[in-house]
């Protein structure tokens, strides 16, 4: 066993004196933008997932094991992978942040689990995603990268998951969602992925601003390891996609939506798109799907979707309290 190194002396943060103005605004944004699982009525849902036949049931229970394996390696080893190679305590802060929000996605998925899901129709699903060569290969390549010695490469994997790998399983309830289906799991992963694109953004500008400083020659090497990195993933991704999506006839349209987050990913981190705009046509309905609020069906003060709402305190007199 590896012996733990901490850093020898540590000095107060201030947040009066922020180097980074940007650690300052996506602190801001993620601490205004959190929220709960148990505040989002996925019992609401029951009645939805009665519908559908156990092959797609099948799937969606499959898919939210897959994500939650990633939200799992992103909070316990990729975001703290990050963190000993922080440029100041505000990027640390940050980090943090990232790592325990992440948690609370794979939570999340477990929220969704209990209220939909048998005790034996939940282990069956994490079994099979133990089992799974693909998504067990997604996670190797992943974690082989946070395990190495380079900062600026754990950033590449780290936007890659953020921006890309998360979106073959953030497709399927985009679109239950845009056939009105499991509608307030839907508002929850729009909480998510609302999540995941601060973290993309942010772990890629990070990646942007270590790049500055290298040679050229370094800067090349960057690129090629990030183009075939995400060749890499892609070719398993794909795979993993026929794997989950044929026996329902979703593969091709989810693969859209892979090539369009794929583009977005590599632009997290400052390069060109790796493909072109006739094969990243995403489902209309799918992308109305995403949008905040697309399809929130519960009133304002349920306090879930991507409207969450969080009570502001006010001082109370003990006259308040005379009902």
């Amino acid at each position: 066993m590896e012996n733990l190194t901490l850093a020898s002396h540590v000095d107060a943060i201030n947040w009066n004196r922020v180097v980074d103005p940007i650690d300052d605004e996506v602190w801001d944004r993620l601490t205004g933008n959190f929220w709960l699982p148990e505040k989002v009525p996925l019992s609401n849902d029951i009645q939805s997932w009665a519908t559908l036949t156990d092959d797609e049931k099948t799937l969606t229970m499959r898919v939210f094991t897959g994500l939650t394996l990633l939200d799992t390696i992103q909070g316990t080893v990729g975001a703290i992978s990050l963190i000993p190679d922080a440029v100041t305590p505000h990027e640390e802060a940050v980090l943090t942040n990232i790592a325990f929000m992440e948690s609370v996605h794979a939570k999340s998925y477990s929220s969704i689990f209990s209220t939909l899901c048998s005790t034996k129709e939940i282990d069956e699903a994490f079994r099979w995603s133990r089992e799974n060569k693909y998504l067990q290969s997604k996670a190797d390549i992943i974690l082989s990268y946070y395990r190495g010695d380079d900062p600026l490469k754990r950033k590449v994997a780290s936007t890659l998951l953020e921006s890309f790998l998360f979106y073959s399983g953030f497709y399927l309830p985009m679109y239950w969602s845009a056939h009105a289906k499991l509608t307030n799991t839907a508002d929850l992963i729009r909480l998510i992925i609302r999540d995941e694109a601060v973290h993309g953004y942010y772990i890629g500008y990070k990646y942007q601003k270590g790049l500055e400083s290298q040679p050229e020659e370094r800067k090349q090497e960057l690129k090629d390891y990030t183009m075939n990195l995400m060749f890499e993933l892609y070719e398993n991704e794909v795979a993993y996609t026929h794997d989950l999506y044929d026996p329902v006839g979703l593969s091709e349209d989810c693969k859209m939506f892979l090539h369009y987050n794929a583009n977005k990913a590599l632009m997290n981190l400052g390069y060109e798109a790796m493909f072109p705009k006739e094969v990243t046509k995403v489902n209309p309905a799918i992308l109305a799907a995403l949008s905040p609020g697309s399809d929130e069906n519960h009133d304002f003060f349920s306090g879930s979707g991507s409207s969450y709402v969080i009570g502001k305190a006010e001082n109370t007199e003990d006259d308040d309290w005379d009902f």
